[in-house]
């Protein structure tokens, strides 16, 4: 009996060290995703196109900076939140929002179309989507586009809209008439092309084009019509409403300070206006 009754014991010890060990083994993943929802981890990692001033690129200086990075810097100081930028292919965002590899998407980042994907905060910028065409372009309105090829960035608002029917808000029947939309993955690259005359025009960001207009006076000109308007927003993973509505508080935190408004003129040589912020 006593022997029976040790052993006993002793495979009692062992199942619950391994019930142990499989409790603990499932609370890894669990772990990671409360790093990855950022709040709990206490650090916001800031995923962007480096390519894509007045919001993200790389300064004279070699560092990362940028209107959205600066916001980003300061959300995250006031929050107590350890601030990391991290450049992205701009088409792998998702792939690495989703993994944890960042935990939001701040980057002239447009919600319209995407609520459904990710936890956005508030918006807090207005934004448009139009169309660029050198300054001698016999182009000056939409329907003038008709047998031209147009250049955008691949996986943006503005390929989105140009590809979406009409039914859903979008433009497919303006860019069934174009000679050939193409993608490219940056709009730095993308204006070069205008400005060469490979391409005859290029759809993106209003801010972009004033990006742009005000680094090359003379060079360009906006289409009067826009394809459409939006509104900037900070995107989270789905479920991290957490995040998203400190983010959004503390936004509104900045502006009633005046500290978004001196962000914005910070940047407004780059074509960037306070008129158009709206988290008030």
């Amino acid at each position: 009996m006593t022997k029976a009754r040790t052993m006993g014991v002793a495979l009692a010890a062992v199942v619950l060290c391994v019930a142990l060990a499989l409790l603990t083994g499932c609370a890894g993943p669990k772990a990671d995703g409360d790093a990855k929802g950022g709040a709990s981890a206490g650090k916001l990692i800031v995923g962007f196109d480096q390519s894509y001033p007045p919001y993200g690129f790389v300064g004279d200086d070699g560092s990362y900076t940028g209107f959205d990075l600066d916001l980003a810097k300061e959300v995250a100081k006031r929050n107590g939140w350890e601030f990391e930028a991290s450049p992205i292919d701009w088409d792998s965002k998702d792939a690495m929002l989703n993994s944890g590899t960042i935990n939001c998407i701040w980057n002239g980042f447009t919600m319209e179309g995407r609520e459904g994907k990710y936890a956005f905060s508030k918006p807090y910028m207005m934004n448009a989507q139009v169309v660029v065409v050198k300054d001698g372009s016999p182009v000056t309105k939409l329907d003038d586009l008709a047998g031209t090829s147009v250049l955008t960035q691949a996986d943006s608002a503005a390929e989105d809209v140009l590809k979406k029917p009409a039914s859903e808000g979008g433009k497919a029947d303006l860019t069934s008439t174009f000679g050939k939309l193409e993608t490219i993955g940056d709009y730095n690259n993308a204006f070069l092309q205008l400005e060469s005359g490979a391409v005859d025009a290029v759809a993106c960001d209003l801010s972009i084009a004033q990006y742009n207009m005000a680094k090359k006076p003379g060079a360009y000109r906006i289409i009067d019509q826009y394809l459409m308007s939006e509104n900037y927003a900070v995107g989270f993973a789905l479920g991290n409403t957490e995040m998203a509505d400190k983010v959004s508080a503390t936004l509104k935190e900045m502006y009633e300070d005046g500290t978004a408004k001196k962000i914005c003129e910070k940047y407004a040589e780059y074509g960037l206006s306070f008129e158009n912020w709206k988290l008030k």
